[in-house]
């Protein structure tokens, strides 16, 4: 699936008087340049999972990896659905991004070597992986598993002196 440009809508009910909506290169640029991103998945028994992650922002999606038994892998599957997010912890400044979509782990070896350089380039040579059998492993820790989330619907929340809440709604192109 290609994704294209997202329809854009500002909600005025929840932004300032003199607000316009976002643009997504904006939301984009704030995705990938965030360290960390907040994961909240469901347990099978409905509870809410939330844990902080590492991630990078490749082909127009959100990864992130884990360990097979670590309890968000187990989350996803059984309900992929899951909602990604960033942003400042501040009220004044900056744009918190939440992201709305399915998981899919990715296992295809070329691109977890794409996946793998990307996490090298963005977090450093700490965070280097080799591709092994479908999965990441790092030569300190375990395998771990690859998803990828693609989104469906992206909200962004403007902070300063204008606020702002723009939602994304991205639709599937057709292939060709």
């Amino acid at each position: 699936m290609t994704i294209k440009e997202p329809v854009t809508e500002l909600n005025p009910a929840f932004s300032s008087a003199t607000a316009t909506a976002t643009e997504w290169s904006q939301g984009e640029a704030t995705l990938a340049e965030a360290e960390l991103y907040w994961l909240a998945t469901v347990r099978p028994d409905g509870r809410p999972h939330v844990t902080p992650l590492l991630g990078v922002w490749l082909d127009q999606a959100l990864h992130f990896v884990t360990g097979p038994q670590e309890r968000k892998a187990r989350n996803l599957a059984a309900n992929p659905h899951c909602v990604l997010l960033t942003g400042r912890n501040s009220l004044r400044e900056g744009l918190d991004v939440v992201v709305e979509g399915d998981a899919e782990r990715v296992d295809d070896e070329a691109y977890l070597r794409r996946l793998a350089g990307a996490f090298a380039g963005k977090y450093g040579p700490q965070w280097r992986f080799q591709v092994q059998e479908g999965a990441l492993r790092r030569s300190e820790g375990g395998r771990v598993w690859a998803f990828k989330v693609t989104p469906v619907k992206a909200f962004g929340f403007g902070k300063g002196e204008t606020y702002s809440q723009t939602r994304w709604r991205f639709q599937p192109r057709p292939a060709g």
